[in-house]
């Protein structure tokens, strides 16, 4: 298995995992796609080099700190002046999960994010001490922000991490 960028031409591939691993929290290949388009360098895929199958996807991309986008939501382009790198979702399908494959793909991210002093998700399903290996913490959450987690279902946590924390490369 390796990760290397999505292909344009692979996103319904990427949907089809999404769904399986999100199947409460469903985007449009749309969203997926243009995410793709406008931010390449955050947009992996796992693939099996025998079949070049997707297993598993990275979609990241700048913003503005603390102001994720709606989930489903177009980004119509990375705006001017953005101050924060963005995970807007790793997944990884079941049966190759436990292997190292979602640490591999997020210090590829995370050296991309390193152009910026934080970078943020939202955790679902429990997933907070997952992040927290690699740094992530519960963020300071406005009104604003509270409203959208609202979107990303009851268990979503905003968390941040300072991208000079060096937690990933500990994890080696």
């Amino acid at each position: 298995m390796t990760w290397r960028p999505m292909p344009l031409d692979r996103v319904k591939d990427l949907v089809r995992v999404a769904d399986k691993i999100h199947p409460d929290l469903p985007e449009s290949a749309e969203v997926f796609a243009e995410r793709v388009k406008l931010f390449p360098d955050g947009c992996l895929g796992l693939f099996t080099s025998d079949s070049d199958h997707l297993c598993g996807y990275i979609v990241s991309h700048p913003i503005q700190r603390r102001h994720p986008p709606a989930l489903d939501a177009l980004l119509g382009q990375i705006a001017p002046g953005v101050d924060q790198y963005y995970v807007h979702d790793l997944a990884i399908l079941p049966e190759v999960r436990g292997k190292g494959y979602a640490q591999q793909g997020l210090e590829k991210v995370l050296a991309v994010a390193k152009g910026y002093a934080t970078t943020g998700l939202v955790s679902v399903y429990g997933t907070a001490a997952f992040w927290g290996r690699f740094g992530f913490r519960k963020g300071e959450v406005d009104e604003g922000l509270r409203k959208k987690l609202e979107g990303y279902g009851e268990d979503a946590v905003y968390l941040e991490r300072e991208n000079t924390d060096t937690s990933a490369d500990r994890e080696q």
